[in-house]
C-alpha cells in the first residue's frame, strides 16, 4: 500500500525551562493510503495536538511529518497555506459555516476561492452530497438545518477538494447518538467509495469501531494500537478493554 502519510520521531512541548511541559515524545507511525485511522487516549495526553501538528494547525519542536511525499515542516508559511487549502481536509465539532451562505455555497467555497471550473465545481458537488445524503437542503441555509446535516455539509466542504488526507477532531462530540452514527456511516461509505483516508480523535469507542486502526495514546507516546479484524462489534470491545487498561474513558455509545 502506498504511504500517504509518515511520522518519524515527533516531538512537541510547551513553556520554557522549569515549566516546560513536554506533550509529545518521539512519536513515529505511519498511514497507508485508504486507511481510516483513530487516535485514543486519556484526556490531556497529547491526541489533539498529535493532529494539529501533522495537519499544520502547529509545529513540532523536533520531527519529520510528510504527506504524499512531501515534508510539510520544510515548506514556507505561504507554502504550508497553499498545501493545507488544496491537499487537507477538516473536519471539527463546530462546523464553521457561514450563515450568509447557503447550503451549496458552503461546500463550494474552497472551490470557488481557488476559480475552479463551474462543471469540475457541480460534479464533485453532486458526488459529494450524495454521498452524504444532503442534495435536499443545498438551497437551505445553515440557520434552517439540523446540527448533524450541519455537520454533514461541512463534511463535504472539507472533501470538495478531494484533499489527500482528512483530519477530524470529535467530529461526533456535538451530536446525537442518532446524527453520529449517520455521519460516521457516510465517512465509512467515503473511506470505502473514494478511497478517502481518514485521522480522526475521538473519546468514543462506538465512533472509534468505524475505524481500521486506532493508535492509542498515553502520556505523549504512541502507547499500542489496535488493528480492526473481525466484526465491528468485536473491534468495538477490543477498543473499549484498550481504553480500560490506559485510562481515560469518555462518552459511550450503545452498540
Amino acid at each position: 500500500m502506498k504511504k500517504i502519510l509518515e511520522v518519524h520521531h515527533l516531538s512537541k512541548s510547551y513553556g520554557f525551562r522549569n515549566n516546560k511541559v513536554q506533550v509529545l515524545n518521539n512519536i513515529s507511525f505511519t498511514v497507508d493510503q485508504g486507511e481510516f485511522v483513530g487516535i485514543m487516549g486519556p484526556s490531556g495526553a497529547g491526541k489533539t495536538t498529535l493532529l494539529n501538528v501533522i495537519s499544520t494547525i502547529e509545529l513540532p519542536n523536533t520531527g519529520i511529518v510528510q504527506i504524499a511525499g512531501q515534508d510539510i515542516l520544510k515548506m514556507r508559511n505561504n507554502q504550508v497555506s497553499d498545501f493545507r487549502r488544496k491537499e487537507l481536509g477538516f473536519i471539527f465539532q463546530n462546523f464553521n459555516l457561514l450563515d450568509t451562505l447557503n447550503v451549496k455555497d458552503n461546500i463550494l467555497l474552497p472551490l470557488a476561492l481557488e476559480r475552479e471550473k463551474l462543471s469540475t465545481m457541480e460534479e464533485r458537488l453532486t458526488h459529494v452530497t450524495r454521498i452524504l445524503g444532503i442534495e435536499s437542503i443545498l438551497t437551505a441555509y445553515p440557520e434552517a438545518i439540523s446540527i448533524g446535516q450541519k455537520q454533514r455539509v461541512a463534511t463535504a466542504r472539507a472533501l470538495i477538494t478531494k484533499p489527500k488526507i482528512i483530519f477530524a477532531d470529535e467530529p461526533t462530540g456535538s451530536l446525537d447518538s442518532k446524527s453520529a452514527t449517520e455521519l460516521l456511516k457516510y465517512l465509512t461509505e467515503l473511506n470505502l467509495q473514494d478511497d478517502a483516508t481518514i485521522m480522526m480523535v475521538t473519546h468514543d469507542p462506538y465512533t472509534a469501531s468505524y475505524c481500521n486502526r486506532i493508535l492509542f495514546i498515553k502520556d505523549g507516546v504512541i502507547f499500542s494500537e489496535v488493528v480492526r479484524q473481525g466484526s465491528r462489534k468485536e473491534f468495538f470491545n477490543r477498543v473499549i478493554d484498550m481504553q480500560a487498561t490506559i485510562g481515560g474513558g469518555g462518552r459511550v455509545n450503545d452498540f
